[in-house]
């Protein structure tokens, strides 16, 4: 492939990617910059500093300043859980906008290729006939079979039922041991 080709599919990718991130609504764009501004060792040293900070009050280390949370630290871990919380909500956030793309990403992938194999099909047939009208035989089976249309649903049940494979409950263990002993009996 030339080098303009993969400029072309980048240009598309980017573009792609730019549309689904200008199209967030102000929450997931905030939700984003949080998750990103949390995500660096600037942040991590923010907290250590601060739990550190908080530790050496609270032990009485620091004699200027009174005491507020004594041990066993019910306040710091008040915070600290509804610090995790929060950072939990805002990733969980930023992580579905990802997953949302992701998914129109792979449904357009699928699109293209399927668009891609109906040309491919196309093309095969053209050349069998171009071989055909030249003399050349081409009785292969393989080519054959190249120029059926492909059945997706059978596709997708297949992988459906390999993906989710219809597994026997213990309910349904039990009722069959059950039958079986009472066909027996």
């Amino acid at each position: 492939m030339s080098s303009n080709h993969h400029k072309k599919s980048r240009r598309i990718i980017r573009s792609f990617e730019a549309k689904a991130l200008k199209k967030r609504p102000f929450a997931q764009k905030f939700a984003d910059w949080l998750t990103k501004s949390f995500g660096t060792v600037a942040f991590l040293v923010l907290n250590l500093g601060f739990f550190i900070f908080w530790l050496l009050v609270n032990t009485g280390r620091i004699s200027s300043i009174p005491v507020f949370d004594p041990y066993p630290f019910v306040l710091l871990i008040t915070f600290v859980s509804l610090e995790a919380i929060i950072l939990a909500i805002i990733v969980l956030i930023s992580q579905n906008r990802e997953n949302q793309i992701g998914t129109l990403r792979d449904e357009l992938q699928l699109q293209v290729e399927l668009y891609a194999e109906k040309e491919l099909t196309m093309i095969l047939f053209m050349l069998r006939k171009l071989l055909r009208a030249q003399g050349v035989s081409v009785g292969k089976k393989e080519l054959e079979e190249m120029l059926k249309d492909i059945d997706t649903s059978y596709i997708e049940r297949k992988l459906d039922s390999q993906l989710n494979p219809k597994q026997k409950t213990i309910p349904q263990k039990v009722l069959e041991k059950v039958g079986q002993t009472i066909k027996k009996g």
